[in-house]
């Protein structure tokens, strides 16, 4: 080690701050510029900068003590999303289910931020008990120990960990950028019609090749969903695909899932998916278990629907998977591919969810789905747009499969750099060594 670790509580680090909500009875205290932070903006981002609401500079005047600085660390404290983890990008406010820290200029936030980020459950086990919603208040907060090192030392390990970090972060904005590429020209070709309209109003097409241009036609057509190009057909989308539910076989039954090798998944795989590509699932099923859902294991490249708890969330699967009952999954097929399916029900988004019927919770069934309407081009416009659009998505499955690889790297180097027991030296000005050692010397 080149220094000695020191044993500090959070309290020792800074000023502690607990988040206050603006009056939202008084006009004027939303709707500005000034990122105010929940528990629920806190979405595994390490920098937070925009959120869901934002406060005018009355609105954070209301509650000066708990504006926080960029660069200070905000921990959820309270209920089911205690323990979650985040730095300020910029100056912030926070709700009172957030304490912040406002560290010393001889602390690094990051590393406060990975040591914190590995402690959700020590977190929790903090919290005030007696209460059906766990809370950690500021005094307690500002009492959980921390071990430091020099600060030359905290910023090497954060610098390690952190370009782990900004690589996830690059290929997660790499990913938005692809994936609105592809809404972009789904909108463009199926929804605007642009390559049609150009033609009848003898534009060129110059973002076209001349054999993908030559699939448009040049004028349009009546029909029930109003002008559609000429040529083109409009179908129940239970026609088109082959729409399937699945199942859940008995938790009880231990044959259906020990040592199961088949993905099995639901709605909660899909709540923290950045893209719409599933990699992986939470549990899975045995042979045994697959043989009790009658749609059986679905093939690579199925797109799944959560159907309820929410409805709306859509994927397409990079790998055969089983579903629970809370999906509608679509067998594409040439005549729609999965990619023009995924794109159509984000476009047709607030359709689907105007058939979702039900009391406690709004499920949409496959007898309401089936018969929701789709403009369909002919099957080689479909092929070029399947080309086109699968390229992109074949690059976002890519960048996911990395950042998953960097994610375990980065999981797997974080305790080991944090207890000491891996260092990092410097090999040159410009680069860093992870080298095996001990916290006693």
């Amino acid at each position: 080690m080149a220094g000695e670790w020191e044993d500090l509580t959070l309290g020792d680090l800074g000023r502690v701050v607990t988040g206050k909500t603006p009056l939202t009875a008084v006009e004027g205290n939303f709707g500005g510029q000034i990122p105010f932070v929940t528990p629920s903006d806190m979405d595994g981002r390490k920098s937070i900068s925009t959120t869901a609401r934002f406060l005018t500079q009355a609105g954070a005047a209301s509650v000066k003590g708990s504006v926080i600085p960029a660069g200070a660390i905000m921990v959820s404290c309270i209920g089911s999303d205690m323990g979650k983890v985040v730095i300020a990008g910029r100056e912030c406010v926070t709700n009172q289910q957030i304490n912040s820290i406002v560290v010393d200029d001889r602390i690094s936030s990051e590393f406060v931020y990975y040591s914190l980020s590995t402690r959700k459950n020590e977190i929790r086990h903090q919290a005030a008990g007696g209460s059906a919603v766990p809370i950690l208040n500021k005094g307690d907060f500002s009492c959980l120990e921390i071990t430091l090192p020099p600060l030359a030392e905290q910023k090497a390990i954060a610098a390690v960990l952190g370009a782990l970090d900004d690589k996830i972060e690059l290929n997660r904005r790499m990913n938005a950028t692809l994936e609105a590429m592809a809404r972009a020209l789904f909108q463009s070709w199926f929804v605007d019609f642009d390559p049609v309209r150009a033609k009848l109003d003898g534009r060129p097409l110059a973002a076209l090749d001349p054999a993908t241009a030559a699939l448009f036609p040049a004028t349009f057509q009546d029909s029930e969903a109003g002008h559609i190009p000429k040529g083109w057909t409009i179908h129940p989308v239970g026609e088109v695909v082959d729409c399937v539910g699945g199942g859940t076989p008995s938790t009880a039954e231990p044959k259906y899932w020990e040592g199961g090798t088949h993905h099995w998944t639901t709605p909660k795989d899909f709540s923290s998916l950045q893209s719409p590509v599933l990699l992986d699932t939470d549990r899975k099923l045995t042979d045994a278990g697959i043989a009790k859902i009658s749609s059986g294991l679905l093939p690579g490249g199925t797109l799944l629907l959560s159907s309820r708890a929410p409805v709306g969330y859509l994927a397409i699967a990079a790998m055969p998977v089983a579903i629970n009952q809370g999906f509608i999954a679509m067998k594409c097929n040439e005549r729609a591919s999965n990619f023009f399916m995924l794109n159509w029900c984000q476009t047709n988004m607030a359709e689907i969810e105007s058939r979702a019927t039900g009391t406690t919770f709004a499920e949409i069934s496959k007898q309401n789905f089936r018969p929701i309407r789709v403009v369909l081009p002919p099957k080689e416009l479909m092929a070029a747009f399947t080309a086109k659009v699968a390229q992109l998505y074949a690059q976002i499955t890519a960048n996911l499969h990395q950042s998953r690889t960097l994610a375990t790297l980065r999981d797997t180097l974080l305790p080991k750099l944090l207890s000491g027991e891996l260092s990092v030296v410097a090999t040159d000005k410009e680069s860093l060594s992870v080298q095996n050692t001990s916290k006693g010397g």
